[in-house]
């Protein structure tokens, strides 16, 4: 590129494969993924991965180039426009049924019901062009009228895609290819709306239709998060091919491998964001193949383009709720060990039998299911394969490493809260400088609760989960001005507590005990305080009684040595 040349503009949040090409936003090149198609396409092919990892995109792409009427400059310069034979026979020579299921929830299912007819109508009348054709017969012409109608009954629902195919086959005398996207987002709605078996009953009578008994199909192509069981949805159907995270086969397709990453991050002039990137984003196992979430990166690369001075953090949370871990964490001691956790969030892995055709229905019912999940909807990753079913897991990222602890301080401190008696003994030890009742009362909290190692990230920041323990109980006690700095350098420095009308201030610095080592850790935690002068802003403020702690913490135990400090500094005593 030119210097000074306009460089072109992040897709972010565009799905759409025609508008990124022809608008000149950045495209990683995944157009490679046709010619595959073409070469091992089954009747019925269904692609299961995470949410955010480009499934919407390709199935644009892919009617982007099978739809009569193809706009082939679309593909010019792009991997499959190198297959001339395959686009000589396949680009634009296809009637395309297209339709996507992501936006199918409600709270009831007469509303999921009517948005299904929605979807059903958008397609309808993306073919309205057909009712001015004379070669179209009258009952064609009144059947693609009540395609577009909002007032279907559920026969008419369950034959629309069917008839859609059958409309196409008639008019171009060319068999249909039928596109479904993100199939099982309305299963997983109803499920968590009550209402599961009435939409169940919906999907699989369409899909029946369309997929079982269709002779105006040349082949289908659907995507999904979740491969639900065939029992539930796709009763009859001849062996589909299932192309899961597990699958060689389509592995790179989905997702940006690192030559993609680099490759972008160069373009934009980030290569020195490089590892940062690797280290929150990276780390996704489909296959044989290591890849990057596409909307993680994309969102991150426009962020650094405004603000270069911009930290990496959560984007994919953010599109949804993360509920599934907190259904994982809630197992805890029904079925979940907490150091198989505990475990995961250190970086380290867990070997757990996976199925990946489960139904909606049955995601929670057991710790073993849940593994399952998490492992099909991206949270944990595959780092190897054992005997049979059983995999080995592991955290992929930063990003989701936070999600996990973030959740585990969230029930952290809801559990706090309802334990109001051992709460107020704590701030009462802290506030009489206790030593012995915190450092007793502090070890009990950290019994409790999951662990949080930071042996998973590459810069030691272990101090931060004892500091997020420590808040999580004293961000419950009135009275308390509770001040802590923000993250910076290898940790969190103080925490700074201001009792209001008593004349107290406590000061607490945390050191990781390497080894076990507490009576160091605790001196040197004294240390800083006193080097930082942790204090002067109590005594400038005539605070009477200053209890400085030194708190030395390694894994679940702790030592804690306190200071006490008269505001004029004139008397100290341990």
């Amino acid at each position: 590129m030119a210097d000074g040349e306009k460089k072109k503009r992040l897709p972010v949040g565009i799905e759409n494969f025609e508008e990124i090409r022809a608008e000149g936003f950045y495209y990683v090149d995944k157009t490679a993924m046709i010619g595959d198609l073409l070469h091992n396409w089954g009747k019925v092919n269904l692609f299961t991965r995470p949410r955010r990892f480009g499934k919407s995109l390709n199935m644009s792409m892919l009617k982007a180039f099978f739809e009569i009427g193809c706009q082939k400059p679309l593909f010019d310069g792009l991997a499959i426009a190198r297959e001339t034979q395959l686009c000589r026979e396949y680009m634009g020579r296809f009637p395309v049924v297209s339709v996507s299921l992501k936006s199918v929830e409600a709270d009831s299912y007469e509303a999921a019901r009517s948005m299904v007819v929605k979807v059903i109508n958008k397609e309808a009348k993306r073919l309205k062009s057909l009712l001015n054709c004379e070669t179209l017969s009258p009952d064609d012409r009144e059947m693609l009228s009540s395609l577009m109608s909002s007032d279907m009954d559920d026969a008419a629902l369950c034959y629309s895609v069917y008839e859609l195919s059958e409309l196409l086959h008639g008019y171009y005398g060319i068999k249909a290819i039928i596109l479904i996207d993100e199939y099982d987002i309305p299963l997983s709605k109803a499920n968590d709306k009550g209402y599961y078996e009435q939409m169940v009953s919906l999907i699989r009578g369409m899909f029946h239709q369309a997929l079982k008994t269709n002779d105006h199909l040349y082949f289908a192509v659907l995507t999904g998060c979740l491969r639900v069981a065939k029992e539930s949805i796709f009763t009859g159907l001849n062996n589909p091919k299932i192309f899961s995270i597990t699958t060689v086969r389509f592995d790179e397709y989905f997702g940006f491998t690192d030559d993609e990453v680099q490759k972008m991050l160069g373009y934009y002039g980030l290569s020195h964001r490089y590892d940062a990137v690797k280290e929150w984003y990276d780390g996704y196992r489909f296959g044989n193949v290591d890849v990057y979430c596409p909307w993680d990166v994309i969102n991150y690369c426009d962020e650094l383009m405004a603000d270069g001075e911009a930290q990496p953090k959560d984007y994919w949370s953010n599109t949804s709720g993360n509920e599934i871990v907190r259904h994982f964490l809630e197992q805890v001691d029904q079925g979940l060990a907490k150091g198989e956790i505990e475990a995961l969030i250190a970086g380290e892995t867990v070997t757990k039998e996976i199925h990946e055709d489960l139904t909606y229905n049955n995601l929670y019912d057991s710790a073993e299911n849940i593994w399952s999940v998490l492992f099909t909807t991206g949270y944990l990753t595959m780092r190897g394969k054992g005997m049979g079913k059983n995999i080995r897991l592991s955290i992929p990222n930063m990003e989701i490493r936070n999600i996990f602890t973030e959740q585990i301080m969230t029930m952290f401190r809801e559990e706090t809260k309802k334990d109001g008696e051992r709460l107020e003994k704590f701030c009462d030890a802290l506030k009489t400088g206790d030593g012995e009742e915190v450092e007793r009362l502090f070890n009990a909290y950290l019994g409790k609760t999951i662990s949080i190692r930071d042996t998973f990230v590459r810069r030691p920041m272990k101090e931060n989960f004892y500091h997020g323990i420590l808040l999580g109980i004293l961000g419950f006690k009135s009275g308390w001005y509770v001040r802590s700095n923000e993250e910076s350098g290898d940790g969190y420095s103080d925490i700074l507590v201001k009792i209001e009308n008593e004349d107290v201030g406590i000061i607490i610095e945390v050191k990781y005990a390497d080894h076990g080592s507490f009576d160091s850790a605790c001196k040197e935690a004294l240390e800083q305080i006193a080097a930082q002068e942790y204090g002067a802003g109590f005594k400038e403020d005539g605070e009477y009684t200053i209890f400085k702690y030194g708190i030395g913490c390694f894994k679940k135990k702790c030592k804690v040595i306190v200071k006490k400090e008269m505001a004029s500094g004139l008397r100290e005593r341990q």
